[in-house]
């Protein structure tokens, strides 16, 4: 059933936000640490696991699959409006560091993704026959 999936993403959200709570007050900080990244790690080590134990039906991997579609860009929102957030009140420098952490990351994204520019192709044979 797909709700299982959904019980599933609850449940490793809740272990993640408990752990990184207390990885919070360990530090002494009144925040959440690290609760979504150690959530989403658990989720798929959870699920990697059932399926390799045959212990997950496909309806149960569709719902998982859904909030994984739908997880991942809300959580990437509300981190962002929080460093937003954080960079506004922690003065020029945090904007400055963004920008140039936004600029090397999107400079990054060929190297990254192994992307080179494609050398032009032309035919060795005349008539556009191949050779077999």
């Amino acid at each position: 059933m797909v709700i299982y999936g959904v019980a599933i993403l609850a449940g490793c959200f809740l272990v993640g936000t408990v752990v990184g709570e207390f990885i919070g007050a360990i530090m002494g900080v009144d925040s959440n640490v690290g609760g979504v990244g150690i959530a989403m790690l658990l989720l798929i080590i959870v699920v990697d696991k059932l399926i390799k134990a045959g212990k997950i039906s496909k309806p149960a991997l569709d719902g998982l699959s859904f909030w994984n579609q739908m997880y991942i860009p809300v959580v990437i929102a509300m981190a962002a409006s929080q460093n937003v957030l954080g960079a506004l009140t922690g003065g020029p420098l945090a904007i400055i560091a963004g920008i140039a952490v936004v600029i090397i990351s999107l400079a990054c994204v060929p190297l990254i993704s192994g992307k080179q520019k494609e050398a032009a192709i032309t035919s060795p044979t005349i008539g556009g026959e191949a050779d077999a």
